[in-house]
């Protein structure tokens, strides 16, 4: 177990040190200079004087070679420091801190209808016994698949903003304007979790143990709900790290889309803006969340089946071996 902890972290460490690399050389090889961008205050790039350009690479230590730059950001990185932003002048860790708290409650809204909304419709799915409803009832998942981001959110904000007033259309004040924006994240991730349990749920419904629940009188909710639920959320289960990290690229859309302040505005202001630092801070913030969450799902993988063990492939393959050999001993 130990071993196989320390195997995924070091894993872990080498996605973070990918993301940031990859990253990193990507915006280099962008054709805008950062410096230009900023000394012409969103104007015409063309206009800047030569000498203020100058001054601001050698401010930026952007007049430096690539890799020495690449060396100094990568240092600073490790030791949590990503410089401080071309646009602003503040750090770029304080920045990243400020946009989080509200795109956190936006994520962690959006996941909680995402799986209590895919749950049910899963389960709603193959409940009912009648088969008009449950082929209406399968069509959702791959619809709400289907539909972009940027879509439903117009949607929303059309009929519930301005036809219907009952939301506001932008903003981050209370908890109405959290309404909208939820519903518009979790509506992908929610479908794409429903479409998975539901294909589980079938399979699962066709194993021995259910028939034994069958056959013992249970009666049908209880044989979806109680029995076939907990192991048909296994697969479920694993796409748990794919979602949160959709939910956070989906936050870049939808915070857009809503006007709301956050670290998918942010985003979305430093690209724009080439603020090197900043996209950088978000990167590696974003997949040491992937990284993280992803952990956690393999070390509650034995909790719901304990069925499954946590090995490293050198120990299974032991395992495997140890047992090939008894058989033919035997």
């Amino acid at each position: 177990m130990t071993r196989y902890v320390l195997r995924r972290a070091g894993q872990g460490v080498f996605v973070l040190w990918a993301a940031f690399t990859v990253a990193f050389f990507v915006l280099y090889l962008l054709p805008s200079d950062p410096a230009a961008l900023v000394a012409s205050g969103g104007g015409e790039v063309s206009q800047v004087d030569p000498t203020q350009l100058a001054a601001l690479r050698a401010e930026y230590g952007l007049d430096r070679p690539i890799l020495v730059q690449y060396g100094d950001a990568l240092l600073g990185a490790l030791a949590g420091d990503f410089g401080t932003s071309y646009v602003s002048g503040a750090s770029a860790t304080a920045l990243v801190a400020q946009a989080l708290p509200e795109t956190l409650r936006l994520t962690g809204a959006a996941l909680l209808v995402a799986v209590l909304g895919g749950t049910a419709v899963a389960v709603a799915s193959v409940l009912p016994r009648a088969r008009f409803l449950r082929q209406a009832l399968s069509a959702l998942p791959p619809l709400g698949v289907a539909l972009p981001t940027f879509f439903v959110g117009l949607v929303l904000l059309q009929w519930f903003s301005f036809r219907l007033p009952v939301f506001p259309a932008i903003g981050n004040e209370g908890a109405v304007s959290l309404v909208l924006p939820t519903i518009t994240l979790a509506v992908p991730a929610g479908a794409q979790l429903a479409q998975i349990l539901s294909r589980s749920l079938r399979g699962t419904l066709g194993e021995p143990y259910v028939e034994t629940a069958w056959a013992k009188g249970a009666s049908r909710a209880r044989v979806h709900l109680a029995h076939a639920l907990r192991n048909a959320a296994i697969p479920a289960f694993t796409v748990l790290g794919v979602m949160v990290g959709g939910l956070l690229g989906g936050a870049v859309v939808t915070e857009t889309v809503f006007s709301r302040q956050g670290l998918g505005r942010l985003t979305v202001q430093s690209v724009n803006q080439q603020d090197v630092p900043v996209v950088l801070a978000i990167v590696v913030f974003s997949a040491l969340v992937f990284v993280v969450v992803t952990l956690v799902v393999d070390l509650v993988y034995p909790v719901l089946d304990p069925r499954i063990q946590l090995r490293t492939p050198r120990a299974a393959s032991r395992r495997a071996a140890s047992r090939r050999a008894t058989a033919v001993t035997a």
